[in-house]
């Protein structure tokens, strides 16, 4: 049996809005920049994902987590989401003061000043992914060294 002409057109026009409703959910990301003149009008709790290209986990969380409707609209409402790339080279200004990435020609995987700063353990190098909570006042609250499920996430985001 050939499907009619009036059959294609609804499939289409069905698939492309189920396909635009779907994807329109996302992760409001910003970067350090705009979380400071955020922070400056509305003070908030902060979410921060440090990442690095080559990091599977990093790579998975996108995959998964981050695209969960429910971590979705909680990082949204509750926190400033911001993603960082721990090995970027370019200063980032942030509350008044640059910040750098010093280890650039000295290590195969240099790490930024920012997440070396927020995301450190005592006696323990820095890996990934690297997860911070802050709090509103900009204290740092929880840090996570795992890759984090989005029922893991979804528990750190509610406390």
């Amino acid at each position: 049996m050939k499907p009619s002409k009036y059959n294609i057109v609804f499939f289409l026009i069905f698939g492309y809005f189920t396909f635009t409703a779907t994807g329109q959910q996302k992760v409001n990301w910003i970067s350090f920049e705009q979380l400071d003149d955020s922070l400056a009008v509305k003070p908030k709790k902060v979410f921060i994902s440090f990442f690095a290209d080559w990091c599977t986990y990093c790579k998975k969380m996108n995959r998964v987590a981050f695209k969960n409707p429910e971590v979705i609209a909680v990082l949204n409402s509750e926190y400033y989401a911001v993603k960082m790339d721990s090995e970027t080279k370019k200063p980032i200004e942030f509350e008044g003061r640059a910040y750098t990435n010093d280890q650039v020609g000295k290590n195969r995987n240099p790490i930024h000043q920012i997440p070396l700063l927020l995301a450190s353990r005592k006696n323990r190098p820095f890996s990934l992914p690297a997860t911070v909570i802050l709090d509103k006042t900009f204290k740092v609250t929880q840090r996570h060294f795992e890759y984090l499920s989005t029922k893991k996430i979804l528990k750190i985001l509610k406390k």
